[in-house]
Order: structure tokens, then C-alpha cells, then sequence
């Protein structure tokens, strides 16, 4: 903490409310802080930051949306990201900071570019696509690979309910319950791989309070917010983030 200087810690308190904001509005602007920590601090001591925090957005999210969650489609996610854990953290235990640093940038661009893709083909369907077991399979080993490595999991699951077409409230709450649990998963990995102590304990707690504040605020936009522009904002927000992070 005592390395932090005070422009980092203001973008680290803007980017904590962020995460909140995306915890109960828009889930793609997570990658924005994603980006953030891992510029301001050592990337492996960013993903254990960052993963307290999501923990306390998490909690927020599930209360207020706990009734809205679509089991069903959690139910034929979850046993594919547990391999997907444990294949980031193998990724995790064995890449440098600047190696890890880019893969987060390169994951969230492919993510965009995947994005891009399905919303062109689906944009004049309004029936749910129809995913076989294994891509269905493929969509959860992905999301526990990329939330493992890079706090990224969002763009997937964003990807996969909007093409189940899936109505606001339904998204907020499944996606919410989602990545509860599989947050709740990568802890004991996170601290196995020594990533959890007392330096990232400090730094959350400080930051927490910023959490809560964007989670208020997003959950009065999110009851506002129209889909169209929370697909725009997310691609936005995709790439800006990104971009950084495959620098030099």
C-alpha cells in the first residue's frame, strides 16, 4: 500500500465504484477497472484486489436481484467452469506480470470481437439461439478461465444471455447469482496461489466503500436503462479497456 501514490489511489477509488456500478447495471464496464488495477498495480496483486471488491458488488447484486435469476441456464453452465478455474490457475502460476498483463488485454479484445460478431448475425432475431450441450460446455469453461485470469468472465455471460434473450430484470439477477458463486470458487485458488494477504486485505477495504457507493447508483440506472444502450456502452467500454493493456 505505502507504494500506492495518491493519483493512483484516486483512480483506484473511481475504478472500485465502477465495479459496483457494473455490478448492478452494466456489467461490461468491469472491464474498464479490470484495465485500471491492473495499470496501477503488480497485475497478480490487481486480480486478488479486484476479486475482494467483486465479492462485495456480488453481495450487493444478489440482494437486490435474488429473485430475478434464470437457475435453468445457470444450472447447465456451472459444471464446465470448474476445468476453466483450474486452467487459469495453472496460467496464473506460471506467466510474469507483462505476459499476464497482455493476455488480459488480448482476452478482452476477443471477447469484443466475438461480440461484434453475434450481435451482427442476431440483430433481427428475436428467438433465443439454441446452444448445443457443448457450446453451452465451451461458454462455461470460458468463463471460469477468463474470470480466473483476468477478472473477465462478463463478456462471455453477456454474450450468452443476450442471445437467449433474456429481458433486463432476468439478465441482471442470473448474471448476479452467476458470478457470486464463481467468485466465491476462485478464493481458495487465489489464496493457494498466495495472492490473497494482507496487503490486498488493506487495499479492498479501503476501496470497498467506493463499491457500494457505484452499486446505489446503479441500481437506480439499471430500473432506467435501455437495452440498446447498454449494448454500446459495453463494446465501448470492451475496447477502451483493452487497448491499454497490449501497449509496451
Amino acid at each position: 500500500m505505502t507504494g500506492i501514490s495518491a493519483d493512483a489511489w484516486v483512480l483506484l477509488a473511481l475504478a472500485a465504484v465502477l465495479i459496483g456500478f457494473a455490478k448492478t447495471a452494466i456489467g461490461g464496464l468491469a472491464s474498464v477497472s479490470v484495465a485500471v488495477f491492473a495499470l496501477v498495480l503488480p497485475t497478480r496483486e490487481s486480480t486478488a484486489t479486484i476479486l475482494l471488491l467483486l465479492l462485495v458488488g456480488d453481495v450487493i447484486a444478489v440482494s437486490h436481484y435474488r429473485r430475478d435469476c434464470d437457475f435453468g441456464l445457470l444450472r447447465r453452465l456451472i459444471p464446465a467452469v470448474i476445468p476453466g478455474l483450474l486452467l487459469g490457475t495453472l496460467v496464473l502460476a506460471r506467466v510474469d506480470d507483462v505476459v499476464l498483463r497482455r493476455l488480459i488485454g488480448a482476452i478482452l479484445l476477443l471477447l469484443l470481437a466475438l461480440q461484434l460478431l453475434i450481435s451482427a448475425r442476431d440483430r433481427h432475431q428475436t428467438q433465443a439461439r439454441t446452444w448445443s450441450t457443448a457450446a453451452t460446455a465451451g461458454v462455461g469453461a470460458v468463463a471460469g478461465f477468463t474470470t480466473m485470469v483476468a477478472n473477465a468472465g462478463g463478456p462471455v455471460m453477456t454474450l450468452y444471455l443476450l442471445s437467449q434473450k433474456v429481458d433486463k430484470m432476468r439478465f441482471l439477477g442470473t448474471i448476479a447469482w452467476f458470478f457470486f458463486c464463481l467468485n466465491l470458487c476462485k478464493l481458495p485458488f487465489s489464496a493457494g496461489l498466495g495472492l490473497i494477504n494482507r496487503s490486498t486485505l488493506v487495499t479492498a477495504a479501503v476501496l470497498a466503500p467506493g463499491v457500494v457507493l457505484g452499486a446505489g447508483v446503479g441500481v437506480v440506472t439499471a430500473r432506467r436503462l435501455r437495452q440498446q444502450t447498454f449494448d454500446r456502452v459495453v463494446l465501448v467500454a470492451s475496447v477502451l479497456s483493452a487497448i491499454p493493456l497490449l501497449l509496451p
